[in-house]
């Protein structure tokens, strides 16, 4: 797989981001774009050998879109300059949550897990449900020395603990929050060997499986809204 061809891609179309310049060039969006998939199936694989629940996933059915919604941004720009996926044992909804994976290039790239997802206040609720009687066992993950030293809990979150919760409990800080993730930075030289770089993906996902874990034991009845 030829990660220089996904950024060259990524990189020409930030520089042109405008629809005439992407159709004219919809044959480097779709080689750029087979790369991409070629990279998820061989990270499937790997993530695979400690996670057996997302190996069903086809790559194709992982990746988003990226043409941006406008309507209601300050920025026009009709696409995203980037590649982007979530790898969970659903696909790629937000819940179960799994592993993401954005390719951007200007050293933008990064690895996720966690709930990004804070317009879901089902979801939020239930996770501030399970802190309050399982708080101990987060501590201990987030905490772990491994996991200290690659990812802090990041999220959206409240000013004060939210209605309904005690505000002295002892993980009150983490019940503000709406959303709760993590996230490694991704350079884009680490992007060069594809092969080195998918082995230390999944090293770093198979870090934040504990945490993934943890919030889908709290999301586990949770069913996204129909539309």
């Amino acid at each position: 797989m030829d990660t220089q061809l996904i950024l060259d891609y990524l990189t020409d179309l930030s520089t042109n981001n405008n629809r005439e310049w992407y159709h004219a060039n919809k044959d480097a969006f779709k080689k750029a774009n087979a790369e991409f998939e070629s990279l998820l199936g061989a990270l499937i694989l790997e993530i695979g050998t400690f996670d057996s629940s997302i190996l069903q996933n086809n790559p194709k059915d992982l990746t988003f879109k990226i043409v941006r919604d406008t309507r209601f941004s300050h920025d026009k720009s009709p696409y995203n300059p980037a590649f982007r996926a979530h790898i969970s044992s659903k696909g790629k909804l937000p819940v179960p949550v799994g592993y993401y994976l954005m390719v951007k290039p200007g050293d933008q790239s990064f690895l996720g897990g966690g709930l990004f997802a804070d317009m879901f206040k089902d979801a939020t609720s239930m996770v501030r449900d399970y802190i309050t009687g399982n708080g101990p066992e987060l501590e201990q993950i987030i905490h772990a020395p491994e996991f200290e030293k690659h990812f802090t809990l990041q999220g959206t979150a409240l000013k004060k603990v939210p209605a309904g919760y005690d505000k002295e409990h002892p993980q009150a800080e983490y019940l503000k929050y709406k959303s709760w993730y993590i996230e490694y930075p991704v350079k884009d030289s680490e992007l060069s060997d594809a092969s080195a770089f998918i082995k230390k993906a999944a090293g770093l996902f198979c870090l934040m499986k504990p945490f993934n874990d943890y919030l889908n034991k709290a999301l586990s009845k949770f069913e996204m809204p129909k539309r």
